[in-house]
């Protein structure tokens, strides 16, 4: 089959030729109609994250939309989600023609979207829904501010954020462009993205006026020093990435006088249960227009360009392959 190949670690995959995956004992084999590139792919293949260096070579892509060719699981010719453990574990994902998928990572799909649009949302998706569910335990009413909400976890935020009732959705964004598109996924207020944590707190203060009662916060750094300091009293300050740097700075005197919360989260943490209940409720939104991520789909046979484009940025969107 055709496939992405990393051959090297930190260098980007090729378009070549690789052994067809094998179905096996609890494992399903999918053809493959698109699979994004996520940070997590990037991480991954780069051999410096915390899962360690990948086996090589390897198909890189940790999740993916198909149809089942092979299974004992689901009927032939059920169009599923899916997602893999590559470049964390030994095995392939994604990024090519065919994948073998454990059957209990595979998520049959009913909503009416378009396969490149659901691969878009997938894991992202699952993330901005279950830190605002699950972690962040939103209710009705409650203000939610969205750190880096350009990008595919903010836009699901801001959008889910709406479907979950928050009372208003202020986000936090860097470019022109990222602060167009959390408009359009719903924001009440923008807030550029300022290098000094004071002058973010200010501006984060005039636009939620009355505290945030939850924060959606994947990029860290100077954006979560200044959100934790605009948080409501119980507020819950929830992180789910590092784009913007490893460490901020939180005042105990807020976080006590507040009874403020901060909260990790992790997509790993989820149950497969927990996991398809999440992907099945924002693709349901999604279906309804009320949620979506900005993306552009690329053939199988251009992927060395995407993934060079996905990673420096340039692309601005996300990507998704197309077998």
């Amino acid at each position: 089959m055709r496939a992405a190949v990393v051959r090297t670690p930190g260098t980007p995959p090729e378009h070549a030729g690789h052994p067809d995956p094998v179905a096996g004992p609890g494992r399903s084999l999918v053809r493959v109609t698109a699979a994004p590139i996520v940070p997590l792919d990037l991480l991954c293949a780069s051999g410096t994250s915390y899962f360690g260096v990948p086996s090589v070579p390897y198909v890189p892509g940790v999740q993916g939309v198909g149809v089942v060719e092979r299974s004992g699981a689901l009927p032939v010719g059920t169009r599923v989600w899916f997602a893999t453990p590559a470049g964390m574990a030994p095995g392939d994902g994604g990024l090519a023609e065919r994948c073998a998928v454990a059957d209990d990572d595979l998520v049959p799909l009913t909503a009416d979207l378009p396969d490149p649009a659901v691969a878009a949302l997938g894991t992202s998706a699952v993330a901005a829904w279950t830190s605002l569910t699950w972690r962040g335990r939103l209710q009705p009413g409650e203000a939610v501010v969205v750190l880096g909400a350009g990008g595919a976890v903010g836009q699901v935020a801001v959008g889910a954020a709406r479907v979950l009732g928050a009372g208003r959705v202020v986000a936090v964004c860097r470019s022109a462009a990222a602060q167009e598109r959390a408009r359009a996924a719903g924001a009440d207020a923008v807030v550029p993205m300022a290098g000094d944590a004071d002058a973010l707190t200010a501006a984060l203060a005039r636009a939620c006026p009355d505290g945030a009662h939850v924060v959606v916060d994947p990029v860290f750094g100077v954006a979560a020093t200044a959100a934790s300091r605009v948080l409501a009293p119980g507020g819950r300050l929830v992180n789910l990435g590092g784009a913007s740097g490893d460490e901020a700075v939180f005042s105990s005197a807020v976080l006590r006088g507040r009874s403020a919360e901060v909260l990790g989260y992790t997509n790993n943490a989820l149950t497969p249960a927990q996991r398809r209940d999440a992907l099945g409720a924002v693709l349901d939104a999604a279906a309804a227009g009320r949620v979506a991520v900005a993306h552009e789909t690329v053939p199988l046979a251009g992927v060395t360009a995407a993934w060079q484009r996905q990673a420096t940025g340039e692309a601005g969107v996300r990507l998704v392959v197309t077998p």
